[in-house]
Parts: structure tokens; sequence; C-alpha cells
């Protein structure tokens, strides 16, 4: 079985989370997935920034809902990078993509790019509302989607139960909070399980044991799983 590496942000252990330069060096680095996260600005670009916020990742303050297109383009969101729209990640880099979306004006926009350019083939979204990726789906015929799960509970089947009401094949779960019979559960049900963060060894063998179906990371060192240094 594959073991996906999904680079988190692009690598943003190593370099400005969200930016062109993070999910170039990502593709670069063998990431077999990038993971990005969308949000909607004041007139309705469809920008690659994961708080509502732009203060913790750029030099501005505010709202991203209260900013436009060209007052984004002006901050500075690490080493010079400017913060991208999502057309320009799908130009710049060619490995599958795994969007996140939080909130319904977001993803209305993203179900609406998915399918006028018809990436569902390419774009996988991940979202931890149920209903959110449901309305997408809905929306996108044949698009993947992947429900991010804080905490799955004790229950094992509780991932299937979860996974089943978005109407998701794949689930993404905290690893430290997983268990090997969940991920078996799951797996029985014809679900994709992945872990994040996985920034150390000893975490690349914890989901390596739950026998996940792959893992997202910070760093690009995870992908060399002999080498890793942070």
């Amino acid at each position: 079985m594959t073991f996906l590496t999904i680079g988190h942000r692009g690598v943003m252990g190593v370099e400005p989370e969200n930016t062109l330069r993070s999910f170039i060096r990502a593709e670069r680095c063998g990431m077999d997935v990038i993971a990005l996260d969308v949000r909607l600005s004041k007139d309705g670009a469809l920008v690659v920034l994961h708080d509502a916020e732009v203060d913790r990742t750029t030099d501005g303050a505010g709202a991203v809902a209260d900013l436009t297109l060209a007052e984004l383009r002006e901050l500075d969101a690490g080493q010079g990078e400017r913060v991208p729209v999502l057309d320009e990640v799908l130009d710049a880099v060619r490995v599958p993509l795994q969007v996140s979306v939080q909130d319904p004006a977001a993803a209305g926009a993203l179900a609406e790019l998915l399918a006028r350019e018809d990436l569902a083939a390419r774009v996988e979204v991940a979202s931890g509302d149920p209903g959110l990726l449901a309305g997408i789906a809905r929306r996108v015929p044949g698009v993947r989607t992947a429900l991010r799960v804080e905490r799955p509970g004790a229950d094992p089947d509780g991932l299937v139960a979860l996974a089943r009401s978005a109407g998701a094949a794949s689930v993404a779960v905290d690893v430290g909070r997983l268990s090997l019979e969940a991920v078996e559960a799951a797996h029985a049900a014809g679900l994709r399980v992945t872990g994040w963060t996985v920034n150390s060894l000893d975490r690349l063998r914890l989901a390596r044991a739950l026998q996940l179906d792959g893992a997202a990371t910070d760093f690009p060192e995870v992908r060399s799983t002999g080498r890793f240094t942070a």
C-alpha cells in the first residue's frame, strides 16, 4: 500500500506557510499531496490563507473577509512572498491538492471553481464541517472529499459514522488521538485515513504502526523516513 506524504501548507516548517515558495519546495521535495487552506477576500477572491485574520502569517492586520485582494497582495507573507490565490497554486505545481475550507462562502466559491475548471480529479476538498462537504459534493459530481476530525472519540466505529454523515471517502485525524481499532474499522468501510501532524520520527513510526494511508507534515525530511532530523 502506498503511504502518502502530505505537505502541510507546503512545507511550513522551513518555508512561509501557504505561499508559492512553500508549495514549489514541497513539490520539489517529492511530497505526494500538498494541503492548503482557502478563504474569501472582501471582493470574492479565493486566497490561500489558514487563519480568519492575516495577523499571524503576514505583516498586516485584520480579517481576511474585510480586505480586498489588492490589499492582501500588499502584505508580506514571509520572505517577501505574497498571499496567493488558488488559481496561482494550480498553475505553479502539478501535484494533487487537498484544499481545506472552513466557511460556506468560501466553499461556494471553491465549488464553482472546481466545476467550471473541471478540477475534481486533481483537487480533494477537506473540511471539519460534514454539511459543507456534502454540499460541495452535490454541486461538483465526482469530487473527492476528506473530513477533518479533531476528536474521533472512543468508539472504533465513530470515524465511519462521521465520514458517512459527510459523504466523505477519506478522513484526516490528529494522529495522537487515533487508535488502531478505529483505523481498521475505517479501512473495513472503504475509507482512507490520514493523520496530522507528523513532525518527528516517533510520530512517523506511530503513523506507520496505525497503518495509516498517509500523514501530513511540516518538514520535507519526513519524505525520507530514515533521515528525519527536525
